[in-house]
């Protein structure tokens, strides 16, 4: 055998072997197949985090495709990543896609999370939203921040304890809530003891009590049947009851009369109240009258007849004036 020759073969086994194992490594590395069709979906979201090309899609832990291709958009704000999905796997719009990472410090992937599995399924082409990725640097920054603002309470906290302890729990206040626990418990002693008195006092007085209990009850009873028999009376006797309240009210009527007829002057009443000659002899007969009494009271009978008896030499006096000397004498 030529050795040009052997040496062309030799190379080109080894040349051959050498592509199988970079496809045996392609395939086996990062589970990407040249072999296995597929179709894209363009996938849409605000960050990436450390995606990579050729990361893993994985749907409910099995891997069902591969990252082909990461495009930032031209105003900076949103990343497209291109999914080449095996056609055998199917799915739907309703599915979320998270980006999320093997352990602590693993790799990057995207992970489809089927949900209710409405919907036609996607198909080559077809776009879709993925959530951001879950960011550690950024949960630290937010973390530092909390933990400042923690700091600020609780030295504002610390500030507030000691305003309290000088302003509140200081000596004299302490002496003060001392006496008004002291008085407190005092009063309660007292309160107490007026309880205690309270229940010797009902307790001595029990038959009392319950006398005057049962007397209230009998007055209750006594006063329930006075109330049916008043409804009772009151009920039979209505039409006399009608009657009665009638003539109160026609009584009432001519009484009205009277008194319109009164200050119109009319009849014997209306006439004496109207004529002032005869107002003024009453009035002077009632004066005459209140004299007389007044002596009669202070000298007696005797002593008015005695006085007022005339000499057989004069001439009779007249009524007028035998009552004009009482009110000689009065005054």
């Amino acid at each position: 055998m030529n050795k040009s020759r052997l040496e062309w073969k030799v190379g080109l086994f080894v040349l051959i072997g050498l592509v199988i194992l970079g496809m045996l490594l392609v395939q086996f590395g990062k589970g990407t197949s040249f072999f296995r069709p597929t179709y894209q979906i363009r996938l849409h979201a605000v960050n990436v985090g450390g995606l990579k090309v050729r990361a893993a899609v994985l749907m409910s832990g099995v891997q069902v495709g591969t990252v082909s291709d990461i495009k930032l958009a031209p105003d900076g704000k949103s990343v497209t990543m291109i999914l080449r999905i095996y056609s055998e796997y199917a799915i739907h719009p309703d599915a979320r896609f998270v980006i999320e990472q093997s352990g602590f410090l693993g790799d990057n992937y995207v992970a489809i999370l089927p949900t209710e599995n409405k919907g036609d399924i996607l198909k080559n082409g077809d776009e879709a939203e993925a959530d951001s990725p879950f960011n550690l640097q950024e949960t630290a920054r937010a973390a530092g921040g909390f933990l400042q603002r923690m700091d600020d309470t609780v030295k504002t906290l610390n500030k507030t304890i000691a305003d309290v302890r000088r302003l509140v729990l200081n000596e004299q206040t302490l002496t003060n809530l001392s006496v008004t626990v002291g008085n407190f418990r005092t009063v309660s002693e007292h309160a107490l003891t007026a309880v205690d008195n309270l229940n010797s006092l009902v307790q001595s007085n029990t038959p009392s009590i319950a006398i005057a209990i049962s007397n209230v009850v009998f007055f209750s009873e006594e006063l329930d049947r006075f109330g049916k028999g008043l409804s009772s009376v009151v009920a039979t006797n209505s039409t006399e009851i009608n009657i009665a309240v009638k003539n109160i009210e026609s009584s009432t009527d001519i009484l009205k009369t009277l008194m319109k007829d009164l200050q119109a002057g009319k009849g014997p009443a209306g006439n004496l109240l109207k004529n002032e000659q005869l107002s003024a002899n009453v009035s002077q007969i009632a004066y005459n009258l209140s004299i007389t009494s007044s002596n009669l009271n202070r000298l007696g009978l005797w002593g008015i007849l005695w006085e007022h008896k005339a000499p057989k030499t004069s001439a009779p006096a007249s009524p007028a004036g035998a009552l004009a000397a009482p009110k000689n004498r009065v005054d």
